[in-house]
């Protein structure tokens, strides 16, 4: 009797260390498939171009950030169309790195409304947000990579500073308008179209500029600093040579 006892406990036990080790061994496997998913998905970067949305503002200096925008999505056949937050964003790869190609739809003032609540949205941490914008205090015609820094003056960057919770260290790809030679106000200067030769050169700029942003999201924001930051003059050799 008693060695039927033991007989039956050993079975129960047996069949329970069994059913637990079989569950035991499923929890983890779905855990570590979870893990390896969430690890495996990439943080994707938010590339923001500042502007004014309307047409009247095409083509003019202030503008630049979405014409460099409108280039990179022409070159990566990434599509921008969805609104979403107050912008219009277009979702692509560069590479094999997931990006977010974003044109706000507020006034240049008010750009930190959509980046704030895309990068809340999405969960991207500041350094992975790109902001793309044009600078008075930069020759005309440079780009100049920066992995952090102030607004400089620039209302769109105030915007973005402050809907980021002050956070300053982003980084931005500045395009240097230069400023007016006459006695022409800053506001009026900014909203101004190019003349035909400066057109030119910026049309060779966008072309350069895909390349920087490009080093950026590939190679790393020290790497496209030390290797994209170019004075106007190696742009001229390039026009020169292209001619």
């Amino acid at each position: 009797m008693q060695n039927r006892l033991h007989s039956w406990a050993r079975g129960v036990m047996g069949g329970i260390v069994r059913s637990l080790s079989s569950v035991a061994a499923s929890v983890p496997l779905s855990a570590s498939t979870q893990l390896h998913s969430a690890s495996s998905v990439k943080c994707p970067w938010l590339i923001v171009g500042l502007g004014n949305p309307l047409k009247l503002f095409d083509g003019t200096r202030h503008n630049v950030g979405f014409e460099m925008i409108d280039a990179l999505s022409d070159a990566e056949g990434i599509r921008i169309g969805t609104t979403q937050h107050k912008a219009l964003i277009g979702k692509g790869q560069i590479e094999s790195f997931p990006v977010l190609l974003v044109k706000p739809r507020t006034f240049m003032n008010l750009s930190g409304e959509s980046v704030g609540a895309l990068a809340t949205f999405y969960r991207i941490p500041p350094q992975k947000i790109l902001l793309v914008y044009d600078d008075m205090d930069l020759e005309f015609a440079r780009l100049r990579i920066l992995p952090n820094g102030g607004h400089g003056g620039h209302n769109g960057m105030k915007s973005v500073i402050e809907h980021l919770k002050g956070c300053q260290d982003f980084p931005r790809l500045r395009i240097g308008i230069g400023r007016p030679h006459n006695k022409m106000l800053a506001p009026v200067f900014v909203l101004k179209k190019f003349s035909k030769d400066e057109r030119k050169e910026m049309d060779m700029l966008f072309a350069r500029g895909i390349d920087v942003i490009r080093q950026v999201i590939i190679k790393g924001v020290d790497k496209a600093c030390s290797t994209c930051n170019e004075p106007r003059n190696q742009l001229k050799a390039m026009q020169s040579a292209a001619d």
